[in-house]
């Protein structure tokens, strides 16, 4: 009460009492919600494992009383998978005839899409011995499109131009040869590192590549290449010697 002096009396006014703050309402998914929520997944993934199990159950038990059901489904995979593994010989077969037989005409490669034309570079590369020929042309290929470990355990770093009119298209020049050159060795370890297209190149990029010990393959020794009479490395000049000894080396 707080005093109020009116001549010598003295009076009090009563302070109207405090407002007591409604309790605040819980949310209906608090604790006990998320609780009963994990609770009831626990129970239906213990009904789902129920009904597995006694789904197994029920196919074992009829599969033991219908015996017959087994041995005759042996009987049709034994002829099945001597029928698939002698497919997957006769397939490797003719992969090796083809690929040992592997032959493109220059008018044939200039046809091709630029990523068929680095297709056609790697199963060249296999077809002389490389087994491990891989196409990695690309958006990031960091100027490799082919490459591949020939017998002697060198490694290639190929990048291929294509020209659609071939003699008739751009040159290759410098600058294709320095993007090579940045990358083959320091990004992708190679021991020969080729550019290969169908056109022709500029004297200059020649000249670059005899300097940076790059390799060039043109139209025309992409020609002889193709042709199967000579693989790679033997139709290229100053080629680093084997890695290992082998028979052919």
């Amino acid at each position: 009460m707080s005093p109020r002096t009116r001549g010598r009396r003295t009076t009090y006014r009563r302070r109207p009492p405090a407002r007591r703050r409604a309790p605040a309402r819980r949310h209906p998914y608090g604790r006990v919600g998320r609780r009963q929520r994990a609770n009831d997944r626990l129970v239906g993934a213990l009904l789902a494992a129920v009904l597995a199990v006694a789904a197994v159950l029920a196919v074992v038990n009829w599969l033991l009383t219908h015996w017959w059901v087994l041995v005759a489904l042996g009987v049709l995979a034994v002829p099945a998978g001597a029928a698939l593994l002698h497919h997957r010989r006769q397939q490797a077969r003719w992969e090796a005839v083809r690929v040992r037989g592997l032959r493109y005409a220059l008018p044939h490669l200039d046809g091709l899409h630029h990523a068929r034309f680095e297709d056609a570079v790697r199963e060249l590369m296999r077809r002389d011995g490389c087994a491990d020929a891989v196409r990695v042309g690309g958006g990031g290929d960091l100027g490799a499109d082919v490459k591949a470990t020939d017998p002697f355990g060198r490694l290639w770093v190929i990048q291929c131009k294509h020209r659609r009119d071939g003699l008739a298209g751009s040159a290759v020049g410098t600058p294709d040869l320095q993007v090579l050159n940045g990358t083959a060795r320091q990004v992708h370890g190679a021991d020969i590192a080729v550019i290969v297209t169908n056109g022709r190149v500029t004297a200059p990029a020649v000249a670059f590549a005899k300097q940076q010990r790059l390799h060039v393959v043109d139209r025309h020794t992409l020609g002889t290449w193709a042709s199967g009479t000579h693989p790679l490395w033997e139709l290229l000049r100053s080629v680093p010697p084997p890695r290992r000894p082998t028979a052919r080396s």
